[in-house]
């Protein structure tokens, strides 16, 4: 594996640009969402989930490229990305035609879950403004060429969304590598976004035809490979020894990655996972010490928060191994707080990162 060269933040706008969809999440609570009378209402997409951690908890630059219907709803979803702190210059605004036939912002509903009783999702997110993005809708020049951008980061949701959406991915990270830029891609496969389109087979094939612009997969070998054991097994229960092996494979069948890394998540109940991770580079297999029994509240966005720790950790040269443990302390406190987003500051994941734990600070 080659080593990842970032540019200096000093020639670039942008430390950090996502591409993806941002919906709004209800959220029942403790209840369920077929008999709520109540929900709370968060922003969220994997793409963005990244973008916005890494601008609230690691101060960095980041911005996110997506598309939102202009009506109540839209604005609603831009007020809570303010909040966020993530810019929105490259935001498209679509007109609304009254009804939402020709374009509309997505929803997504979201129970908990608790014990025994697993999390249940609920998508709506059909016909959406961002679904519809096709090549030559965005100006990557002027982003990547003009603005300038550190690291760019899209990933197998919004590639999901439609087949346009591969091309607009496609395009816009031919046009980073063009201008030096990092291409990160978070293969992160939905069931139901893929269930009319082919499955995880068919998902693994996208995944894999896009890898060769790709210099940070996260992910694992079955979201790559077209094989159906592979493709149809999930993510699989690793050992510092066969995740090796397996990143061995990877790279030899995708020789321009030059990291790999993924989360492990062992679940006890809905509350109460294992949760680590692993990467590869150029020097070898790193592993992060795993938390046994981590309390979980809301699990959603654990792993866009491992995606933004172990990029800052990489935009602030720091080791692999340093990079990965923030990774992984990043995303523990994401599943800390209810919604999407990472609320955890920078101190509390050094604090994590350095083996302090749930003790009163005062």
């Amino acid at each position: 594996m080659q080593p990842l060269s970032i540019k200096p933040a000093g020639t670039c706008m942008w430390d950090f640009l996502s591409l993806g969809e941002v919906m709004l999440r209800f959220d029942p609570g403790e209840e369920r969402i077929s008999t709520t009378r109540h929900f709370r209402v968060w922003e969220g997409g994997g793409e963005y989930n990244a973008a916005r951690a890494l601008r609230r908890c690691f101060g960095q630059r980041t911005s996110i490229v997506t598309a939102l219907v202009d009506n109540p709803v839209g604005r609603l979803v831009e007020d809570l990305m303010l909040q966020g702190g993530v810019d929105q210059s490259h935001v498209l605004w679509r007109p609304y035609d009254g009804v939402g036939t020709e374009s509309r912002n997505g929803m997504y509903f979201l129970e908990r879950g608790f014990g025994v009783r697993g999390a249940l999702g609920s998508m709506d997110r059909g016909h959406t403004a961002v679904s519809q993005l096709k090549p030559g809708d965005i100006d990557w020049d002027h982003i990547f060429g003009g603005e300038g951008v550190r690291w760019f980061h899209t990933g197998g949701i919004f590639t999901a969304l439609s087949d346009t959406t591969m091309a607009v991915a496609q395009e816009a990270m031919s046009a980073a590598r063009r201008y030096g830029t990092v291409v990160s891609y978070d293969a992160n496969y939905r069931p139901s976004l893929w269930k009319s389109r082919g499955g995880r087979l068919a998902a693994a094939a996208a995944n894999s035809s896009l890898t060769e612009n790709v210099d940070v997969l996260f992910g694992h070998e079955g979201d790559l490979s077209a094989e159906p054991m592979e493709a149809s097994s999930g993510p699989p229960s690793h050992t510092a020894e066969t995740y090796a092996a397996m990143a061995d494979r990877v790279q030899a069948a995708h020789p321009t990655l030059k990291v790999i890394a993924t989360t492990t998540r062992k679940p006890r109940t809905a509350n109460r996972n294992d949760w680590g991770g692993y990467a590869f580079d150029g020097a070898g297999m790193h592993s992060a010490a795993e938390m046994q029994d981590l309390d979980i509240l809301d699990r959603v966005g654990g792993g866009d928060g491992f995606v933004a720790g172990l990029v800052f950790g990489m935009l602030q040269a720091w080791p692999m191994a340093q990079s990965l443990q923030c990774g992984v302390a990043s995303g523990a406190l994401a599943m800390t707080t209810p919604g999407d987003s990472n609320f955890a500051k920078l101190q509390e994941v050094e604090r994590l990162m350095a083996g302090a734990y749930a003790g009163v600070q005062r």
